[in-house]
């Protein structure tokens, strides 16, 4: 089959095979794929990108071998695996998780040497994963599943009050997604920031209530003109005697720029009390201050793809 192929740090067209759907799995022509941004890094960071895996407990894969990236996926079967169930039939177009379920454990589609994603015209893919693509929904949209799963399991984590105030920082696809995600949960006011009118127009239709140009105001001012209201006052946070003025209302930031420097940024910005939530996969080695979460105890919380009741839920 063809398929994109990162190899040797650069991203060609080749001729790689077809993967062979094993006990549970079936095989699926890809419809549309989007390109991660994390693909992105990856192919620029990989060493990073492998070193990082390999850290955090996970399999890396080999750059001295092939690798089919791809994990933003709609797709249509074409052959049932062995012990399958054939719930649903050929020509079905279905959505998945980037996951094999294996007997050694799950495994990962896209950042893997023996599980091509959906870079190529063939993946295999568990069929305990499988969804069902609801009427209508066009494919390009239905391939959107994963990137919009990561915005609501990011709102999901945040585990928001109805005092809460989110401000989004970064209006690219994830970005965008943590806003439908608040707005589904009508959480609001919302305050997003993007450097790009166009990011900026589509944070804007998908329900942020602000948006802010940061090269021409800064996103806390705007912030703070909208979200400075407390509709119960009591749960205000008491600052300590040598902080000035009246107890700022605690925003929840969505950092979904996933660029070094950034999260100190915000950190120094945010008002006391705040909660942090960093949805932006950055790569690189980043530092932070942590004398300004400490004095304004501050809530910092990584959070990481999604479950497979968001994933559902989402489609």
């Amino acid at each position: 089959m063809r398929a994109a192929v990162m190899r040797d740090r650069k991203l060609i067209v080749a001729d790689v095979p077809v993967p062979t759907p094993g006990p549970g799995e079936v095989l699926v022509r890809t419809l549309a794929c989007g390109i991660c941004g994390s693909d992105l890094h990856a192919l620029k960071h990989a060493e990073k990108f492998v070193e990082t895996s390999r850290r955090a407990g996970g399999r890396p894969m080999d750059l001295g071998r092939d690798v089919v990236m791809g994990h933003e996926f709609c797709a249509e079967i074409v052959e049932h695996g062995p012990g399958t169930a054939r719930t649903l039939p050929v020509g079905a177009r279905v959505c998945s998780r980037p996951v094999l379920i294996r007997d050694t454990g799950p495994q990962t589609i896209g950042y893997s040497n023996e599980h091509p994603g959906g870079y190529g015209e063939f993946m295999r893919l568990s069929e305990a994963l499988l969804l069902a693509v609801p009427n209508g929904l066009p494919t390009e949209q239905a391939a959107l599943t994963e990137p919009m799963a990561v915005g609501l399991h990011a709102v999901q984590k945040a585990r928001l009050e109805h005092e809460d105030a989110p401000l989004v920082i970064g209006c690219g696809p994830v970005g965008l997604a943590v806003i439908a995600a608040l707005r589904l949960l009508d959480v609001r006011p919302i305050v997003a920031a993007d450097f790009s009118a166009r990011r900026r127009e589509l944070a804007g239709a998908l329900g942020a209530d602000v948006v802010v140009d940061p090269a021409k105001t800064t996103p806390w001012e705007s912030w703070r003109q909208v979200a400075t209201v407390w509709r119960e006052p009591s749960r205000a946070p008491q600052a300590p005697p040598w902080l000035p003025g009246p107890p700022a209302r605690p925003a929840v930031v969505f950092e979904c720029v996933g660029v070094p420097g950034v999260l100190d940024q915000i950190m120094a910005a945010a008002p006391r009390g705040s909660r942090i939530v960093v949805v932006g996969v950055c790569m690189e080695a980043d530092a932070i201050h942590p004398m300004l979460g400490i004095v304004k105890e501050l809530s910092l919380q990584f959070v990481l793809g999604y479950t497979q009741e968001e994933f559902a839920a989402t489609l």
